[in-house]
């Protein structure tokens, strides 16, 4: 079992930066691939960034490839999203989730556990 706990949220406006931090807890840490999602107004919940429980692969959604950064510390147990450049279509509800063993899929089902979500609103 792992809990996970999302953080940084907020509101930005267009152009501006954020910085999510999940902290996880229970199982070993660095056994997870670690995946971010986001979930927007009236819209299904999409795939945007993974990283492997190695971290030596990443993967990002094309629409925030250049603009968003996955990265971990398993010695903290944490895993980040830096987001610049930040759109009004980046407004969403964003989950960190783990997948034991796994490479970072872009698949929801992979994943095992989820957290509760941060919201970020951008202003245009």
């Amino acid at each position: 079992q792992v809990q996970l706990v999302e953080s940084g949220g907020g509101l930005e406006q267009a152009g501006g930066s954020l910085r999510l931090s999940c902290a996880a807890s229970g199982r070993t840490f660095s056994t997870y691939a670690m995946g971010w999602f986001r979930q927007g107004p009236r819209k299904e919940r999409e795939f945007v960034a993974a990283i492997s429980w190695s971290g030596a692969i990443t993967d990002y959604a094309d629409s925030v490839k250049g603009r968003f950064t996955i990265s971990r510390n398993n010695v903290k147990n944490t895993v980040n999203l830096q987001m610049n450049a930040l759109k009004s279509e980046d407004t969403a509800v964003y989950y960190c989730a783990a997948d034991l063993w796994g490479e970072g899929s872009r698949r929801e089902q992979e994943y095992q556990y989820w957290g509760q979500g941060t919201q970020v609103t951008v202003s245009s």
